[in-house]
Protein backbone atom coordinates (compact mmCIF):
# COMPACT_ATOMS: atom_id res chain seq x y z
CA UNK A 1 0.00 0.00 0.00
CA UNK A 2 1.04 3.30 -0.84
CA UNK A 3 -0.43 7.15 -0.91
CA UNK A 4 -1.19 9.02 -4.19
CA UNK A 5 0.93 11.07 -5.70
CA UNK A 6 0.78 13.96 -7.80
CA UNK A 7 3.30 16.68 -9.36
CA UNK A 8 2.35 20.07 -10.35
CA UNK A 9 3.11 21.31 -13.75
CA UNK A 10 1.38 24.96 -12.96
CA UNK A 11 3.61 27.56 -11.65
CA UNK A 12 0.85 30.21 -11.12
CA UNK A 13 -0.38 29.78 -7.36
CA UNK A 14 -3.90 29.68 -8.15
CA UNK A 15 -3.88 27.59 -11.47
CA UNK A 16 -1.17 25.06 -9.73
CA UNK A 17 -4.65 25.08 -6.84
CA UNK A 18 -6.96 24.23 -9.48
CA UNK A 19 -4.76 21.67 -11.24
CA UNK A 20 -4.50 20.11 -7.81
CA UNK A 21 -8.47 20.48 -6.83
CA UNK A 22 -9.52 19.00 -10.06
CA UNK A 23 -6.83 16.33 -9.88
CA UNK A 24 -7.90 14.87 -6.52
CA UNK A 25 -11.52 16.65 -6.37
CA UNK A 26 -13.13 13.69 -4.38
CA UNK A 27 -10.22 13.44 -1.80
CA UNK A 28 -10.50 16.58 -1.04
CA UNK A 29 -13.91 17.17 -0.49
CA UNK A 30 -13.69 13.80 1.40
CA UNK A 31 -11.97 15.48 3.45
CA UNK A 32 -13.43 18.47 4.28
CA UNK A 33 -16.32 16.07 4.56
CA UNK A 34 -14.26 14.11 7.49
CA UNK A 35 -12.79 16.98 9.05
CA UNK A 36 -16.70 18.46 9.44
CA UNK A 37 -17.67 15.44 11.59
CA UNK A 38 -14.10 15.39 13.85
CA UNK A 39 -14.88 19.08 14.61
CA UNK A 40 -18.83 18.46 14.84
CA UNK A 41 -17.86 15.68 17.18
CA UNK A 42 -15.92 17.65 19.09
CA UNK A 43 -18.08 20.16 19.85
CA UNK A 44 -18.04 23.26 16.63
CA UNK A 45 -21.51 24.47 15.13
CA UNK A 46 -21.50 24.37 11.39
CA UNK A 47 -21.81 28.35 11.82
CA UNK A 48 -18.43 28.05 13.72
CA UNK A 49 -17.14 26.19 11.19
CA UNK A 50 -17.84 28.36 8.34
CA UNK A 51 -16.55 31.13 10.58
CA UNK A 52 -13.52 29.74 11.25
CA UNK A 53 -12.49 29.13 7.45
CA UNK A 54 -13.26 32.23 6.52
CA UNK A 55 -10.69 33.73 9.21
CA UNK A 56 -8.22 31.73 8.45
CA UNK A 57 -8.48 32.55 4.35
CA UNK A 58 -8.79 36.06 5.36
CA UNK A 59 -5.42 35.71 7.83
CA UNK A 60 -3.42 33.63 4.81
CA UNK A 61 -4.58 36.32 2.51
CA UNK A 62 -2.60 38.75 4.62
CA UNK A 63 0.76 37.02 5.49
CA UNK A 64 0.83 35.31 2.34
CA UNK A 65 -0.97 36.16 -0.73
CA UNK A 66 0.05 33.39 -3.02
CA UNK A 67 -0.70 30.84 -0.67
CA UNK A 68 -4.63 32.34 -0.28
CA UNK A 69 -4.90 32.02 -4.14
CA UNK A 70 -3.49 28.62 -4.28
CA UNK A 71 -6.37 27.79 -1.59
CA UNK A 72 -8.76 29.66 -3.70
CA UNK A 73 -7.55 27.42 -7.23
CA UNK A 74 -8.31 24.55 -4.83
CA UNK A 75 -11.55 24.96 -4.07
CA UNK A 76 -12.48 25.91 -7.80
CA UNK A 77 -10.91 22.79 -8.98
CA UNK A 78 -12.55 20.86 -6.46
CA UNK A 79 -16.19 21.99 -6.24
CA UNK A 80 -15.90 23.49 -2.81
CA UNK A 81 -15.67 26.46 -1.16
CA UNK A 82 -12.60 28.76 -0.53
CA UNK A 83 -13.08 28.74 2.97
CA UNK A 84 -14.31 24.79 2.84
CA UNK A 85 -10.07 24.41 1.82
CA UNK A 86 -8.81 27.49 4.26
CA UNK A 87 -10.73 25.10 7.15
CA UNK A 88 -8.89 21.46 6.13
CA UNK A 89 -6.00 24.10 5.99
CA UNK A 90 -6.64 24.96 9.87
CA UNK A 91 -7.47 22.27 11.37
CA UNK A 92 -4.76 22.77 13.66
CA UNK A 93 -6.97 26.02 14.67
CA UNK A 94 -9.86 24.72 14.54
CA UNK A 95 -9.05 22.11 17.24
CA UNK A 96 -7.53 24.44 19.07
CA UNK A 97 -10.27 26.60 18.94
CA UNK A 98 -12.93 23.49 19.74
CA UNK A 99 -10.00 23.06 22.97
CA UNK A 100 -10.20 19.49 21.80
CA UNK A 101 -8.33 16.86 23.87
CA UNK A 102 -7.24 12.96 23.47
CA UNK A 103 -4.44 10.60 23.80
CA UNK A 104 -2.15 9.78 20.44
CA UNK A 105 0.46 11.71 18.68
CA UNK A 106 3.34 12.22 16.57
CA UNK A 107 7.10 11.42 17.26
CA UNK A 108 10.14 12.80 15.79
CA UNK A 109 13.58 11.97 16.00
CA UNK A 110 16.95 14.22 14.09
CA UNK A 111 20.59 12.86 14.44
CA UNK A 112 23.28 15.22 13.02
CA UNK A 113 26.27 12.73 13.07
CA UNK A 114 28.39 14.85 11.72
CA UNK A 115 31.69 14.39 9.72
CA UNK A 116 29.74 15.15 6.54
CA UNK A 117 27.36 12.64 6.86
CA UNK A 118 23.75 13.03 6.27
CA UNK A 119 21.38 13.74 9.05
CA UNK A 120 18.99 10.84 9.92
CA UNK A 121 15.66 11.58 10.26
CA UNK A 122 12.45 9.33 11.74
CA UNK A 123 9.01 10.32 12.15
CA UNK A 124 5.77 8.43 13.09
CA UNK A 125 2.18 10.73 11.91
CA UNK A 126 -0.21 9.61 13.79
CA UNK A 127 -4.07 10.90 13.33
CA UNK A 128 -7.66 10.12 13.73
CA UNK A 129 -8.29 5.85 11.58
CA UNK A 130 -11.49 7.57 9.37
CA UNK A 131 -9.29 10.14 8.10
CA UNK A 132 -6.64 7.61 7.01
CA UNK A 133 -6.86 8.07 3.63
CA UNK A 134 -6.74 11.76 3.31
CA UNK A 135 -2.72 11.86 2.39
CA UNK A 136 -0.78 12.28 -0.15
CA UNK A 137 2.42 12.74 -1.77
CA UNK A 138 2.61 16.17 -3.70
CA UNK A 139 5.82 17.84 -5.54
CA UNK A 140 5.16 21.45 -7.02
CA UNK A 141 8.17 24.08 -8.16
CA UNK A 142 6.97 27.26 -6.74
CA UNK A 143 9.79 29.35 -8.62
CA UNK A 144 12.18 28.26 -11.09
CA UNK A 145 14.71 25.45 -10.12
CA UNK A 146 13.21 25.20 -6.70
CA UNK A 147 11.42 22.08 -5.74
CA UNK A 148 9.07 21.15 -2.91
CA UNK A 149 7.74 17.65 -2.10
CA UNK A 150 5.86 17.10 0.77
CA UNK A 151 3.95 14.66 2.75
CA UNK A 152 0.33 16.46 2.87
CA UNK A 153 -3.36 16.18 3.35
CA UNK A 154 -5.78 16.21 0.79
CA UNK A 155 -6.34 20.26 0.38
CA UNK A 156 -3.74 21.08 2.68
CA UNK A 157 -0.95 23.20 1.29
CA UNK A 158 2.13 21.13 3.10
CA UNK A 159 2.84 19.23 6.13
CA UNK A 160 6.38 17.38 6.47
CA UNK A 161 8.50 17.45 3.47
CA UNK A 162 11.86 18.40 1.85
CA UNK A 163 13.03 21.31 -0.79
CA UNK A 164 15.78 20.98 -3.38
CA UNK A 165 17.96 23.58 -1.11
CA UNK A 166 18.49 20.69 0.62
CA UNK A 167 16.08 21.72 3.99
CA UNK A 168 13.55 19.49 5.28
CA UNK A 169 10.67 19.77 8.01
CA UNK A 170 9.40 17.38 10.24
CA UNK A 171 5.86 18.48 12.27
CA UNK A 172 4.06 17.87 15.11
CA UNK A 173 1.55 19.09 16.92
CA UNK A 174 1.54 21.29 20.47
CA UNK A 175 -0.85 22.67 23.10
CA UNK A 176 -0.52 25.72 24.96
CA UNK A 177 -2.65 27.21 27.22
CA UNK A 178 -2.33 30.49 24.83
CA UNK A 179 -3.87 29.07 22.08
CA UNK A 180 -7.49 30.55 21.40
CA UNK A 181 -10.58 30.54 19.64
CA UNK A 182 -8.76 33.79 17.44
CA UNK A 183 -8.01 31.65 14.29
CA UNK A 184 -4.56 33.04 13.14
CA UNK A 185 -2.22 31.94 9.96
CA UNK A 186 -2.70 28.32 9.48
CA UNK A 187 0.30 26.69 11.01
CA UNK A 188 0.40 24.45 7.84
CA UNK A 189 0.77 27.27 5.68
CA UNK A 190 3.88 28.13 8.10
CA UNK A 191 5.34 24.84 7.08
CA UNK A 192 4.53 25.26 3.24
CA UNK A 193 6.49 28.93 3.01
CA UNK A 194 9.36 26.95 4.78
CA UNK A 195 9.75 24.88 2.31
CA UNK A 196 9.08 27.37 -0.36
CA UNK A 197 11.54 29.74 0.70
CA UNK A 198 13.72 29.02 3.42
CA UNK A 199 17.73 27.32 2.94
CA UNK A 200 18.52 27.46 6.84
CA UNK A 201 16.96 26.59 9.72
CA UNK A 202 17.59 30.49 10.56
CA UNK A 203 15.45 31.27 7.68
CA UNK A 204 12.83 29.06 8.81
CA UNK A 205 12.61 30.12 12.26
CA UNK A 206 12.45 33.72 11.02
CA UNK A 207 9.50 33.02 8.61
CA UNK A 208 7.52 31.06 12.20
CA UNK A 209 8.08 34.32 13.82
CA UNK A 210 6.58 36.28 11.15
CA UNK A 211 3.37 34.83 11.73
CA UNK A 212 0.38 35.78 13.85
CA UNK A 213 -0.66 32.30 15.06
CA UNK A 214 -3.66 31.15 17.32
CA UNK A 215 -2.83 26.95 18.13
CA UNK A 216 0.71 25.59 18.68
CA UNK A 217 2.80 23.42 16.64
CA UNK A 218 6.60 22.55 16.43
CA UNK A 219 7.90 22.73 12.93
CA UNK A 220 11.56 20.80 12.73
CA UNK A 221 14.02 22.12 10.13
CA UNK A 222 16.82 20.25 9.31
CA UNK A 223 19.63 20.45 6.88
CA UNK A 224 22.85 18.60 6.28
CA UNK A 225 24.68 20.67 9.21
CA UNK A 226 21.72 21.80 11.07
CA UNK A 227 18.66 21.60 12.64
CA UNK A 228 16.30 22.73 15.22
CA UNK A 229 12.67 22.02 16.34
CA UNK A 230 10.91 25.87 16.26
CA UNK A 231 7.99 25.99 18.60
CA UNK A 232 5.13 27.71 18.14
CA UNK A 233 2.29 29.09 20.13
CA UNK A 234 0.62 32.30 20.42
CA UNK A 235 2.64 33.02 23.32
CA UNK A 236 6.14 32.94 21.18
CA UNK A 237 8.41 30.92 19.47
CA UNK A 238 11.08 29.09 20.59
CA UNK A 239 14.21 27.42 18.55
CA UNK A 240 15.40 24.15 20.67
CA UNK A 241 18.73 23.19 19.46
CA UNK A 242 20.81 19.84 18.91
CA UNK A 243 22.05 17.96 21.93
CA UNK A 244 25.86 18.58 21.69
CA UNK A 245 25.80 14.79 20.79
CA UNK A 246 23.47 15.92 17.30
CA UNK A 247 20.52 14.52 18.78
CA UNK A 248 17.03 16.29 18.36
CA UNK A 249 13.93 14.56 19.22
CA UNK A 250 10.42 15.89 20.36
CA UNK A 251 7.25 14.47 20.48
CA UNK A 252 3.96 16.54 21.71
CA UNK A 253 5.32 18.53 24.86
CA UNK A 254 7.13 21.69 24.87
CA UNK A 255 10.76 21.85 25.69
CA UNK A 256 11.46 25.29 26.20
CA UNK A 257 11.24 26.11 29.77
CA UNK A 258 9.16 29.32 29.04
CA UNK A 259 6.87 28.30 26.42
CA UNK A 260 6.42 24.69 29.07
CA UNK A 261 4.87 26.82 31.73
CA UNK A 262 1.73 27.17 29.37
CA UNK A 263 2.29 23.52 28.63
CA UNK A 264 -1.38 21.84 27.81
CA UNK A 265 -1.38 19.05 26.46
CA UNK A 266 0.65 17.11 27.83
CA UNK A 267 -1.71 17.63 31.01
CA UNK A 268 -4.64 15.66 29.07
CA UNK A 269 -2.13 13.13 27.23
CA UNK A 270 0.82 12.44 29.32
CA UNK A 271 1.95 9.23 26.75
CA UNK A 272 4.14 12.05 25.09
CA UNK A 273 6.67 11.95 27.70
CA UNK A 274 7.01 8.62 27.59
CA UNK A 275 7.51 8.45 24.13
CA UNK A 276 10.40 11.01 24.57
CA UNK A 277 12.02 8.55 27.51
CA UNK A 278 11.81 5.78 24.07
CA UNK A 279 13.23 7.83 21.93
CA UNK A 280 16.15 9.00 24.05
CA UNK A 281 16.45 5.46 25.31
CA UNK A 282 16.94 3.97 21.32
CA UNK A 283 19.32 6.76 20.07
CA UNK A 284 22.09 4.45 19.00
CA UNK A 285 19.71 2.72 16.53
CA UNK A 286 18.08 6.04 15.60
CA UNK A 287 21.75 7.34 14.37
CA UNK A 288 22.26 4.84 11.60
CA UNK A 289 21.92 5.40 8.11
CA UNK A 290 19.15 2.68 7.44
CA UNK A 291 15.90 4.20 7.38
CA UNK A 292 14.22 0.71 8.20
CA UNK A 293 16.43 0.23 11.17
CA UNK A 294 15.47 4.05 12.63
CA UNK A 295 11.90 3.14 11.86
CA UNK A 296 11.89 -0.10 13.67
CA UNK A 297 13.89 1.70 16.54
CA UNK A 298 10.52 3.42 16.90
CA UNK A 299 8.05 0.12 17.27
CA UNK A 300 6.50 0.21 20.77
CA UNK A 301 3.03 -0.17 21.67
CA UNK A 302 1.15 0.46 24.39
CA UNK A 303 -0.07 0.20 27.31
CA UNK A 304 2.36 -1.37 28.57
CA UNK A 305 5.19 0.62 26.60
CA UNK A 306 5.72 3.61 25.04
CA UNK A 307 2.49 3.92 22.31
CA UNK A 308 4.77 5.64 19.51
CA UNK A 309 3.09 2.67 17.15
CA UNK A 310 -0.34 3.90 17.59
CA UNK A 311 -3.62 1.89 16.76
CA UNK A 312 -7.01 2.80 16.94
CA UNK A 313 -9.57 2.10 20.07
CA UNK A 314 -12.68 0.97 17.90
CA UNK A 315 -14.83 1.54 21.00
CA UNK A 316 -14.08 5.45 21.07
CA UNK A 317 -15.70 8.22 19.10
CA UNK A 318 -13.96 9.36 16.00
CA UNK A 319 -11.94 12.16 17.84
CA UNK A 320 -10.44 9.91 20.49
CA UNK A 321 -9.28 7.16 17.90
CA UNK A 322 -5.61 7.33 17.26
CA UNK A 323 -3.81 5.21 14.25
CA UNK A 324 -0.28 5.45 12.96
CA UNK A 325 -0.90 6.69 9.75
CA UNK A 326 2.50 6.97 7.86
CA UNK A 327 6.53 6.52 9.24
CA UNK A 328 8.45 8.83 7.34
CA UNK A 329 12.32 9.84 6.94
CA UNK A 330 14.20 12.58 4.91
CA UNK A 331 16.45 11.58 2.59
CA UNK A 332 17.91 15.34 2.60
CA UNK A 333 21.00 14.39 0.00
CA UNK A 334 18.74 13.18 -2.53
CA UNK A 335 15.70 15.81 -1.55
CA UNK A 336 13.45 12.77 -1.34
CA UNK A 337 10.84 11.48 1.13
CA UNK A 338 10.93 7.29 2.24
CA UNK A 339 7.56 7.04 3.75
CA UNK A 340 5.87 3.88 4.65
CA UNK A 341 2.10 3.88 4.77
CA UNK A 342 0.99 2.55 8.18
CA UNK A 343 3.25 2.34 11.61
CA UNK A 344 6.80 0.72 12.46
CA UNK A 345 4.81 -2.28 13.21
CA UNK A 346 4.62 -2.84 9.73
CA UNK A 347 7.38 -1.54 7.96
CA UNK A 348 10.13 -3.75 6.01
CA UNK A 349 12.91 -3.11 3.34
CA UNK A 350 10.22 -2.74 0.75
CA UNK A 351 7.10 -1.40 2.06
CA UNK A 352 8.96 2.26 1.92
CA UNK A 353 7.67 4.51 -0.84
CA UNK A 354 10.58 6.69 -2.60
CA UNK A 355 8.83 10.45 -3.77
Amino acid sequence: MTFPTFTSTESEPRARGKELGSHRRKKIAANFAGYTELFTVAGAAPAQIHEWGERALDRAAAWAPQLAEEIVGIAAGAGLEPWQVAAVNARTEILAAIDAVGEGECSTSVVLPGSGLPARTVQTWDWHDHLRDAPMLWELEPRPGHVVRTFTEAGALAKIGVNSAGLGIHFNILRHGSDSADVGVPVHLIARRILEEAATVEEAAAIARSATVSASTVITAVTSSDAASIEISPAGVAVIPPQPDGVLQHCNHFLDPGLAEGERHATDRPSTYVRLQHLRDHVAELSGDDHTARALAMLSHGPDAAPVCAHPDQTQPINQRWETVATIALDLPAGRLRVHRGGPCQVTEATWQTF
